[in-house]
C-alpha cells in the first residue's frame, strides 16, 4: 500500500486508525438551563443576601464583644472534643464495616448512617432517652459514678458527636475499600498482628481519608443546632454554641447573629475549598 505524501495529515490519521473525529459540544437545552439557573439562584441567593446585609462597620465590634466571643470558643472546643471522640470510636467502626464480613453488617451500615437522615432533634431526645438522668443508661450512669450529662458542656460534646461521627465512618470506610488489602496480608505473613499491621501499615494507606472525615465531622459538629438545644440546653458560657447564640441573637441583636452567620459560612466555605481537590481526585 502507497501512502500519499503529501498529506501528512490524512497518513498520521490513517496510522492513528482513522480520521480524527471533531468534538462536538453539544448545546444546552433551554428547558434544562431555565431550572438549573433556578435551583443555582435558590442556593446562592440567600448566601449572597448574607454578605449584603452583613454589618461591615460594626463586625469586629460584634466578634469581640464578650457573648459572641464566649459562643465561639465554645464551639471551638467542643466540636474540636467531638471530632476526638469520633476518631477514636470511629476509625475502628469503618475499619469493622469494610474488613470484617459478617452477619448483619449491612443493617449496622444503616444503623451508623441513620444520624445522616435523622432530623437533629429526634437525636437529641434519643440521646435524653438514652443518657439523660431516668435514661437507660443515664440512670446508672447517675446512681453509680454520679455522672450527669444532660445540660452540660460534656453533653454538647456528645451531641455533637452523636450526629457529626457518620460523616468520618462514611469517609474512612471508603477509603479502606479502596485501599489494596494485600499490604495488610503482606504484613501479617510477615509476622505482624493485626493490631500491628493496622497501625503500621493501614493508618498510613488511610491516613487521607481519616483527615478528610475529620474535617467534615469538625465542620457539622461545629454547625449543629437540633440534638445541642434539645439534649444540652442553652445555656451562655456553658451550653450556649455558635448556632444556639445565632438563634438568640436574631430575636434581640440581628446585627450579632449575622456575625455569628458569617463565622460559620467563612469555616464552610474554608472546609469545602480544603476538601475539594480530594473530591476532584476521587471524581
Amino acid at each position: 500500500m502507497t501512502l500519499p505524501t503529501d498529506k501528512p495529515r490524512a497518513v498520521a490519521a490513517i496510522l492513528r486508525g482513522g480520521p480524527r473525529r471533531r468534538r462536538v459540544r453539544p448545546g444546552v437545552p433551554l428547558p434544562l438551563l431555565v431550572p438549573a439557573l433556578l435551583g443555582l439562584a435558590f442556593l446562592v441567593v440567600p448566601l449572597a443576601a448574607l454578605l449584603v446585609r452583613t454589618p461591615w462597620h460594626s463586625l469586629p465590634a460584634q466578634l469581640t464583644s464578650p457573648d459572641v466571643w464566649q459562643a465561639l470558643r465554645l464551639s471551638l472546643i467542643c466540636a474540636t472534643l467531638a471530632t476526638g471522640v469520633s476518631l477514636v470510636i470511629g476509625v475502628p467502626l469503618a475499619w469493622l464495616l469494610a474488613r470484617v464480613d459478617f452477619r448483619g453488617r449491612g443493617l449496622v451500615r444503616a444503623l451508623v448512617t441513620l444520624p445522616l437522615v435523622l432530623p437533629p432533634v429526634v437525636g437529641g431526645v434519643a440521646l435524653l432517652m438514652a443518657l439523660g438522668r431516668n435514661g437507660i443508661v443515664g440512670q446508672w450512669l447517675d446512681s453509680w459514678f454520679g455522672v450527669t450529662l444532660p445540660f452540660t458542656t460534656a453533653g454538647v460534646v456528645i451531641a455533637e458527636a452523636f450526629v457529626a461521627m457518620p460523616f468520618l465512618v462514611i469517609s474512612v470506610e471508603g477509603t479502606l475499600r479502596a485501599a489494596d488489602p494485600r499490604y495488610e496480608e503482606a504484613a501479617a505473613t510477615l509476622g505482624a498482628s493485626r493490631l500491628t499491621a493496622f497501625r503500621r501499615v493501614t493508618l498510613p494507606l488511610i491516613a487521607p481519608g481519616i483527615a478528610a472525615g475529620a474535617v467534615l465531622a469538625w465542620a457539622r459538629a461545629l454547625g449543629e443546632f437540633g440534638a445541642t438545644i434539645t439534649f444540652a440546653g442553652n445555656f451562655p458560657g456553658r451550653t450556649q454554641t455558635m448556632p444556639l447564640a445565632v438563634y438568640l441573637a436574631l430575636q434581640s441583636d440581628p446585627e450579632a447573629a449575622i456575625a455569628l452567620s458569617l463565622v460559620l459560612l467563612a469555616v464552610s466555605v474554608a472546609v469545602l475549598a480544603g476538601l475539594r481537590d480530594r473530591w476532584m481526585r476521587a471524581g
